[in-house]
């Protein structure tokens, strides 16, 4: 792939994320989760495929396990949703007609063939059951074999629609001759649909229940952050190419855990992974001015936390704390465990501008203080007392002009 078909590429998904996000999903998805889905998508195209960056990679199969639904789909695009999708990827994919299709029929489908490809109709394509039992992306040419007499479509390549691991439908893009559609464009779109899909079973999921995850997600996604690890990344593409190349992975290897990451809990270690993913990227936008200890017994790795809870606190840490300090500042991570009382003690400590009384009350009332300091600790006690009620203690205590020290104490054990 060359310069230039990226960036047409890149372009491509961006304007799709913004359509699809915006305009087509009921209700239009978070200027966070947007800005997630076109950075992961954006990091994939540039770091996973043949690019300037890195030489042709190998061919990858996505399984998925595949299960006789339609929720899903029905839950993130409707029939409506899917039919403006469709009048839109048509001119932009360069094909003569465009499908979106569930596991058992078709949800919309706009160009030649309509008559008999009605939405509604029963699938009947061979190729597209070889995607949905391998997740694979096929290339149909020679002919569709369409039991309709006289149907113009010849050439087809369809990718497949994922939902939670779980291969939900898929994309088409037909052509009435050779060649047939480009494969890995295709893949590239039906991949911004099953990101956006993806994120609307989450938020539906956070309708239907008390789960605080999807918030926690929302946390993560800090535009101002993201927007400047891209500036660091633009400012090393050229005197730096392989260290750009990397910091592009670590930021994909971000979003992709704040946005996949199941469960209210995981392992320390996991959490841990993050946090110095998050840690690299700061270190590359601050340099020496930035100072990281990390000082975390192996003892904690294997013991389970409340996910997306440490790396705010090195955030806060970081962004409130040594980022408003003149010269060097410096954040330590300390956690041990207790086994005598059967906790975790997870401490974040900074050196940085600190609060005065009236400022470290505002924090522990929750309200935000000055640049919403406040509102980021209160999120994580309301999370924590959810989750453990009073069997866990949070400890704030800050100096004006010495720095900020947070210390967790959380049970070993989480709740059942």
């Amino acid at each position: 792939m060359t310069v230039a078909p990226l960036v047409v590429v890149v372009t491509l998904v961006w304007v799709v994320v913004a359509v699809v996000s915006q305009q087509l999903a009921d209700p239009p998805l978070s200027a966070g989760l947007t800005i997630t889905a076109g950075v992961i998508l954006t990091d994939v195209l540039i770091v996973g495929y043949a690019s300037t960056l890195r030489g042709p990679r190998a061919r990858r199969r996505r399984i998925a396990i595949p299960v006789p639904t339609t929720g899903a789909m029905e839950d993130g695009l409707s029939r409506s949703s899917a039919r403006r999708t469709v009048e839109l990827l048509r001119p932009l994919l360069g094909g003569d007609a465009v499908a979106i299709t569930d596991r058992e029929r078709m949800l919309a489908f706009v160009g030649p063939g309509h008559d008999h490809h009605a939405e509604g109709s029963a699938l009947w394509t061979p190729a597209r059951e070889r995607t949905f039992s391998t997740g694979e992306t096929v290339v149909v040419t020679g002919g569709l074999g369409c039991p309709e007499p006289g149907c113009p479509l010849r050439t087809a390549t369809i990718a497949p629609l994922v939902v939670r691991d779980t291969i939900v439908g898929s994309v088409t893009v037909y052509r009435t001759a050779e060649p047939p559609p480009d494969s890995e464009l295709v893949a590239s779109v039906a991949g911004i649909l099953s990101l956006t899909l993806d994120l609307a079973d989450l938020q539906a999921e956070a309708r239907r229940s008390s789960d605080a995850r999807l918030e926690a997600l929302r946390s993560q996604i800090n535009p101002h952050f993201l927007f400047n690890t891209l500036n660091t990344i633009a400012a090393r593409v050229r005197t730096d190419p392989e260290a750009a190349r990397q910091l592009l992975i670590r930021l994909a290897d971000f979003f992709r855990y704040a946005v996949r990451q199941h469960g209210q809990f995981a392992e320390f270690a996991q959490e841990y992974a993050f946090v110095r993913t998050y840690v690299t990227l700061e270190q590359a936008r601050f340099g020496d001015e930035l100072e990281v200890d990390l000082d975390v017994d192996p003892q904690v790795l294997g013991v389970a936390v409340p996910v997306l809870v440490i790396q705010p606190l090195i955030e806060n840490a970081i962004k409130h704390g040594v980022a408003a300090k003149v010269g060097r500042g410096r954040v330590t991570l300390r956690a041990r465990v207790d086994p005598l009382a059967q906790v975790v003690e997870v401490v974040v400590r900074d050196d940085g501008v600190g609060m005065d009384p009236a400022q470290l009350e505002q924090v522990l009332r929750g309200a935000p203080a000055g640049d919403g300091h406040g509102v980021g600790l209160a999120n994580i006690a309301e999370r924590l007392q959810l989750l453990y009620g009073d069997r866990h203690e949070v400890d704030v205590r800050s100096t004006l002009g010495e720095g900020t020290t947070v210390r967790l104490r959380l049970p070993m054990r989480p709740p059942r």
